[in-house]
């Protein structure tokens, strides 16, 4: 009947007392309601993860050569999911992956929603269509918990993390007496949070898993909405949580990537060594192929033990929050973890323990120097950070950056989210077109053909993975005779990709698969960059 997720007052009216008298009516009602769902229909409830338009992070270009559609699936809705009644009736629309048709609508009792930021216009149209067809709508996720102001339609408001909110929200659904707006009153423990349903998910469209490990991060970097989303302590599931996840997807068949998408991964560097120690333990145990990527602050190459660790228990790559070079921008924004360090020297560091650092860099803050755009390139050439991701900074709602520049007046427009497009949404000290030009000429200049490829070989020079015992599938074949096809033939840097693959061949072959895997990533982000161009230019 229930899936032990939902309230006290729920257990107590399935523990063999339900004919005794009820506290209060609204007890009275949910065993009501408990009993007569055994001869009701299940409750409906379409989950629909609305689409995210182009840009550096969904790697649409890159995806059409290992025939997939979008990264990875929705974990946040696949979690709700698992915190609902077992017996309702559940259906997830990926609208990255497929369409959401009028049927969907139809069939639904409830439709849930769960976006970010960026895909507010999206959302927008699903409320819209719901209204239309009269489904009440439950939204939640970043974009409704910190601004639900932007978003147009009628919509149940749900604000904060979901094991927090879903037994009032079940029951309500139930009685059919929908609040407002549901708040989360704290941080939950995750040791609370379900194993997601995965069975929803056709597994072939995606690239990568997601799992989660931890909730918040200890940094309070002033234009980061992580602490205002899940706070400054970071909160953990058990390794033996994260293991029964892993099984579970083995259950289904998938041995391929994994993304651990903790927003720290070692904020909480006690348990993260636990996780490992048990991840490395399964691994040797099940032979698994499973590898992993996650996201962690750059204090991590202070730890040479929990860099190894992370390396014999899967881990191939890491994305890491450098922001920028300009020391005194780093003591603007308040990352001082980043401030202290030899940066240089710390990616250096990850890359020869076998991790590829994937750079996440920003360009706009009030302290950056008039030469900004040269040194983020020099320091991006000279680190060999193939995927290097580097917005504009952009004031996200509830952050310090926002509360700043708003005291300040300096906020004019709201943020989309997307902080790789040409448009900001406070004035700059350095001038907006400076900043949008400049920013413009940088991705570009990152992301052509030689320059990429000279950069992918200084990586591959300081990149010493362990040796493992690689198993090539038809989807790795395909993808090999495509890049050959449309980089190696068709595209302008033809040359630059064929010398690095023979270099590679003739030096490293047992790292071949990571340069052909970095070739066409660097395809993807040189198409954003062009359309960065059009738009600077327009």
């Amino acid at each position: 009947m229930c899936n032990g997720h939902v309230s006290e007052a729920t257990n107590w009216c399935l523990s063999g007392k339900v004919g005794a008298a009820p506290k209060d009516k609204k007890q009275g009602c949910l065993q009501e309601v408990y009993l007569s769902s055994m001869f009701e229909p299940d409750m409906k409830v379409l989950l629909v993860y609305p689409k995210t338009p182009d840009t550096f992070w969904n790697m649409r270009h890159a995806l059409k050569f290992i025939c997939k559609r979008a990264t990875m699936p929705p974990l946040g809705l696949l979690t709700v999911a698992a915190l609902l009644p077992k017996h309702w009736d559940l259906r997830l629309v990926d609208m990255n992956v497929g369409k959401l048709t009028e049927a969907d609508l139809k069939w639904a009792d409830y439709v849930f929603l769960s976006a970010m930021l960026i895909q507010k216009e999206s959302a927008e149209e699903v409320i819209g269509w719901a209204n239309k067809f009269g489904k009440p709508v439950v939204a939640g996720g970043p974009l409704f918990t910190t601004s639900p102001n932007l978003v147009n339609g009628r919509f149940c408001l749900v604000r904060g993390e979901a094991e927090e909110i879903i037994s009032e929200l079940v029951l309500d659904m139930e009685l059919g007496q929908l609040k407002p707006e549901y708040r989360a009153a704290k941080f939950p423990d995750l040791k609370a949070s379900p194993v997601p349903r995965w069975d929803l998910v056709k597994f072939n469209h995606y690239a990568a898993m997601p799992v989660q490990f931890s909730r918040g991060c200890p940094f309070n970097c002033e234009f980061c909405d992580i602490v205002v989303m899940f706070g400054r302590v970071p909160r953990v599931k058990t390794p033996q949580q994260v293991i029964t996840e892993l099984e579970v997807l083995r259950g289904y068949g998938w041995d391929g990537g994994v993304f651990l998408v903790d927003d720290n991964f070692i904020g909480n560097k006690r348990s993260t060594r636990q996780l490992l120690l048990e991840l490395i333990e399964w691994r040797r145990r099940n032979n698994s192929k499973m590898t992993f990527m996650t996201e962690a602050s750059i204090n991590l190459a202070d730890d040479p033990e929990l860099c190894r660790l992370m390396v014999e228990a899967g881990f191939r790559k890491v994305f890491v929050g450098i922001e920028t070079p300009a020391p005194e921008s780093l003591e603007e924004c308040g990352k001082f973890q980043n401030k202290s360090k030899n940066l240089e020297e710390a990616v250096h560091a990850l890359q020869r323990c076998g991790l590829e650092v994937m750079g996440g860099f920003i360009v706009g803050f009030d302290s950056d120097p008039k030469d900004i755009f040269r040194r983020q390139f020099q320091f991006i050439q000279k680190t060999g950070i193939a995927t290097a991701m580097v917005g504009l900074l952009t004031a996200l709602p509830g952050t310090r950056l926002w509360n700043r520049l708003m005291a300040e007046g300096r906020i004019i427009a709201e943020s989309t989210g997307n902080n790789t497009a040409t448009v900001l949404n406070f004035i700059p000290k350095l001038g907006r077109e400076f900043l949008v030009q400049g920013y413009a000429s940088l991705m570009n200049a990152l992301y052509e053909p030689k320059l990429y490829y000279q950069r992918v070989k200084v990586f591959l020079e300081n990149y010493h993975p362990p040796r493992l015992n690689l198993t090539i599938s038809w989807v790795d074949v395909w993808a090999f005779l495509k890049s050959i096809w449309v980089l190696g033939i068709r595209d302008k840097g033809r040359f630059h990709y064929w010398k690095l693959l023979f270099a590679t061949l003739l030096r490293r072959p047992r790292i071949f698969p990571t340069a052909v895997e970095l070739a066409i990533m660097g395809y993807h982000f040189r198409q954003i960059a062009r359309n960065l161009r059009a738009a600077a230019m327009a």
